[in-house]
């Protein structure tokens, strides 16, 4: 009966992959130093993982949310290798790592050399025809600017890439590869929370160019035929990221997941300092300590009556919709050679796309041979109306796009729309003092921690981080003689 009163109880709201590693860690831990916990699990929807989610059609492998993630970051591949799913992970194909950005219309190569925003080899820059000649002398003058001046402001990515290299080089290469990557409007994206390595080469070289040029130095001689995206640095699983959402959750105990389980509120007991969270069928629930691994808003309304303060923070974290839509065609129906990793769409061509991966070039096992798989990307800051049509109205425009942009003739074998409504953080100019500022509000809640991609970065091994790192915060909160160690603010929001 003792042990019993002595139990501590922790839950998890958020069933996406940052909610399945908050839970898996709080349960290997207990596991491990045998603490006296429970923990719980409840998520809204019929199914774990969130945004991550992999069918299997007709020898088709279909993502239908991120289908890679960066190796640079070691979350990701550490946790797979805790889970034992080293043998399961594969880098892109070696065959084709290039891409492609739509200039008038065609598909034209992103320069050998050509990293995000700015060149590293000369030759290539020169003769490439994604920039026009007046373009490319504005980008050179990179080489003469001077640095900025010591400033603790931030800056969005579109003044900054203006300022070193021009409008050109940001209509036509950074809005739609830095902005393709966090759906945003460059206008309002902040360099600081997205792209401080760029800072710091002007910084340190003054130079942007003569900086990749340094680096490039370092590293060696780049692979030929390279360009855009860094394509080796980025890792997926054999059979999905589907897989990785699995391994977690069948290592959790049995009892511990609840699915749709809509919660409508949680608040803090004054009298035993308990979590109260009240689903919106059923009794309320009792916790220790709990974990919010949702989105910003999601964690807003849940939090509204019991800190006005933090919930308007939260809320003020805004998000962009966006659709992918994966079609499968006959290889002999598309013109194009396909030797590529697929293109970017700046927002200045007028197109339906904002991208388009070549799913089954990009990484083996995607489709059978004398198939083609390919995932368009639709919607984002720039263009959310897009993201709000039909199927039918998605499918129409995509397939319009890719007659042009591919050659691509008759109808495709298989279409498939995923939706992700209002899933993308914006890490707006000012988002790190922003976080700061909710960081400390929730520092007036022990046993707090909020966790996801809205705060320290929103692909999946920052998602893998944060989630570890609320669970690690939560277990020092609940048994502080027996776990030892702390987490920096920096890895979670938490008290």
């Amino acid at each position: 009966m003792e042990q019993a009163a002595n139990r501590k109880r922790a839950m998890v709201i958020g069933g996406g992959i940052t909610g399945l590693t908050a839970c898996y860690r709080l349960t290997q831990q207990a596991q491990a130093d045998n603490l006296p916990l429970d923990v719980r699990l409840l998520e809204t929807s019929d199914r774990l993982g969130g945004v991550i989610a992999t069918r299997q059609e007709d020898g088709l492998l279909l993502e239908e949310g991120p289908d890679c993630f960066l190796a640079t970051k070691p979350w990701g591949v550490e946790m797979c290798d805790e889970l034992g799913l080293s043998a399961e992970l594969i880098g892109t194909t070696t065959e084709h790592r290039q891409s492609f950005v739509v200039r008038h219309g065609k598909l034209v190569p992103v320069p050998q050399g050509f990293y995000l925003m700015a060149p590293s080899s000369l030759w290539p820059f020169v003769t490439t025809r994604a920039f026009s000649w007046p373009g490319k002398l504005r980008m050179a003058l990179d080489l003469a600017l001077p640095r900025r001046g010591a400033s603790e402001d931030d800056e969005s990515l579109a003044d900054f890439v203006t300022r070193r290299l021009g409008r050109e080089a940001l209509e036509r290469m950074a809005q739609p590869m830095l902005g393709g990557i966090y759906t945003a409007d460059p206008r309002h994206l902040s360099m600081q929370a997205t792209m401080p390595q760029f800072l710091e080469m002007e910084r340190r070289h003054r130079s942007l160019i003569l900086a990749l040029r340094h680096q490039q130095r370092q590293v060696g001689v780049q692979q030929p035929g390279v360009s855009g995206a860094r394509y080796g640095l980025f890792a997926s699983l054999r059979h999905g990221m589907q897989t990785l959402v699995d391994a977690l959750a069948d290592r959790l105990p049995a009892g511990t997941v609840h699915l749709q389980t809509l919660i409508r509120s949680v608040r803090r007991d004054p009298d035993s300092r308990h979590w109260i969270v009240s689903p919106q069928d059923g009794p309320d629930l009792e916790a220790d300590a709990l974990c919010l691994a949702l989105t910003a808003p999601q964690a807003a309304r849940l939090l509204t009556g019991l800190d006005a303060e933090l919930a308007a923070g939260l809320q003020n974290i805004s998000y962009a919709s966006s659709a992918v839509v994966t079609l499968a065609c006959d290889r002999a129906d598309i013109a194009h050679p396909l030797n590529g990793m697929g293109f970017v769409v700046p927002v200045v061509e007028q197109r339906n796309l904002i991208a388009c991966s070549f799913s089954s070039v990009k990484f083996a096992g995607r489709a059978p041979d004398g198939k083609v798989l390919l995932r368009a990307f639709v919607g984002g800051a720039l263009q959310q109306e897009q993201a709000l049509w039909s199927d039918a109205e998605l499918q129409d425009a995509v397939c319009q796009d890719l007659r042009q942009l591919l050659g691509l003739t008759g109808k495709p074998t298989l279409c498939h729309v995923s939706r992700h409504p209002n899933a993308m953080p914006q890490y707006h100019i000012g988002h790190l003092a922003r976080i700061e500022r909710l960081e400390a509000a929730a520092r007036r809640w022990p046993g707090l921690a909020l966790a996801g991609n809205a705060y320290h970065g929103v692909g999946v091994p920052d998602c893998i981080r944060s989630g570890d790192a609320a669970a690690r915060g939560l277990l020092q909160s609940l048994f502080p003689k027996v776990v030892n160690g702390s987490l920096s603010s920096e890895e979670t929001i938490r008290c």
